[in-house]
């Protein structure tokens, strides 16, 4: 290709003449972790759905449970912080890149606190274990499938942020941080069928 071909734009998979690129294996390899997460998380879904009101004994989800309407507004808002992120640093602006990237992990973290308090009176005050009842169970496993989900990715986003503030970060990297992001909608996504399903019709 000569110097005066114009550049293949950011995303295409054709260049300019034609030619097929190979798309960023890093964001094929997460679509493929996506669609079996999504195998696995609808599975539990499934069977949650099955169990709901099938508990003989023991404390029932209306009796329980609170909808956590503002811990799910700060996880599905941390959607829009890590995007503002990604566009800081297609931008070059890294301190800003830092700072939404940064409040996407308090967002997270904010979420999982409200999980830990929901679980910590469940379990102390209501007396709701995994094996109390078949709700107990189904219920863990699900919202805890999705909790192991968000720790993974704020370990994954704490260690990006560490990256960039050592200044070890850079617009080249756009690709894999995209990929990473994609990852936190997903887990994102799925929590709006979390409290769907256990909040919403399960109570």
């Amino acid at each position: 290709m000569s110097a005066a071909t114009p550049a293949i734009p950011h995303g295409s998979t054709h260049g300019h003449d034609g030619d097929w690129v190979l798309p960023y294996k890093g964001k094929v390899g997460m679509y493929c972790l996506i669609l079996a997460e999504t195998t696995i998380f609808a599975i539990f879904v499934v069977a949650y759905v099955y169990y709901i009101g099938r508990s003989s004994y023991g404390p029932q989800p209306k009796d329980v449970l609170e909808v956590p309407i503002f811990y799910s507004i700060c996880l599905l808002s941390s959607s829009l912080t890590i995007w503002m992120a990604e566009r800081a640093l297609i931008k070059r602006a890294m301190t800003m890149f830092s700072a939404w990237w940064g409040l996407t992990i308090v967002l997270g973290l904010t979420f999982m606190y409200g999980t830990y308090a929901e679980w910590h009176k469940l379990i102390y005050q209501d007396g709701l274990t995994v094996s109390t009842n078949l709700f107990g169970t189904t219920y863990y496993c699900l919202v805890g499938l999705h909790a192991f989900h968000v720790i993974v990715g704020l370990l994954m986003l704490s260690l990006t942020l560490m990256f960039g503030l050592m200044g070890k970060l850079t617009p080249e990297h756009t690709e894999r941080v995209e990929t990473l992001s994609l990852y936190w909608h997903f887990v994102d996504a799925v929590w709006v069928v979390v409290f769907t399903v256990v909040y919403v019709i399960g109570r």
